[in-house]
């Protein structure tokens, strides 16, 4: 059968892997995000300790990815456990560096502003700093979830979720009839997420920067 005829036949339980990659980058990128700006916010203000994170979380992303799955196995197993490890350990790099860089930008003059009106350390990184930071940290969120969305299909490798499971089948099948169209459904599958997802951070940076910190 060809391609489109594939997809038809194929069309639910490739909207059932596409459903379970995106809500695993998702989650994912939630942890990453949360655990990123812990960080960030923890070693910012030390140059050697942000120098640290930074380098610490590039290391874990030289990691291969298939490498990275099979060293998790003997240790939290085969299925999703994995998949969750390593993804939101490859996603820390862009959030964690974007938001120490971001928070170190922060114009001191209005740092020390909001703290001659009596804001507490506390509340000048809720309210001044984090906010003027937000956008070079989304920016680290949209790479990091466009990086995560291609390594997730690797995934499949441990029995993980997503259209890994697709591009796997497809290629241990080489030379069968549908192959190449489940290798073709995947990748595609796979494309349309991360363009799906970046459209969303478009909206939500525009909801959430206001204009004069766009422009």
């Amino acid at each position: 059968m060809d391609f489109w005829e594939y997809l038809g036949n194929r069309h639910q339980q490739l909207l059932a892997d596409a459903y379970q990659h995106a809500s695993a980058v998702f989650q994912c990128m939630v942890a990453a995000t949360v655990l990123g700006v812990l960080i960030a916010v923890v070693t910012y203000r030390s140059e050697w300790a942000g120098n640290l994170a930074t380098t610490a979380t590039a290391t874990i992303l030289t990691v291969p990815a298939l490498a990275m799955i099979g060293l998790l196995i003997p240790v939290v197993g085969l299925g999703v456990a994995p998949t969750v490890v390593a993804l939101t350990l490859y996603g820390l790099l862009p959030v964690v560096r974007n938001a120490i860089v971001a928070l170190r930008g922060v114009d001191p003059a209005l740092v020390d502003a909001a703290k001659g009106i009596g804001m507490s350390r506390p509340a000048r990184l809720l309210r001044v700093e984090l906010p003027l930071a937000w956008p070079p940290i989304l920016t680290g969120i949209r790479v990091a979830t466009q990086m995560l969305m291609g390594i997730a299909a690797i995934a499949a490798y441990a029995s993980g979720p997503g259209l890994g499971n697709v591009i796997f089948r497809g290629l241990a099948s080489l030379g069968s009839a549908n192959a190449l169209n489940q290798v073709l459904a995947g990748t595609l599958g796979i494309i349309v997420l991360a363009l799906l997802f970046d459209a969303a951070y478009v909206l939500i940076g525009r909801l959430t920067i206001p204009r004069g910190i766009r422009v």
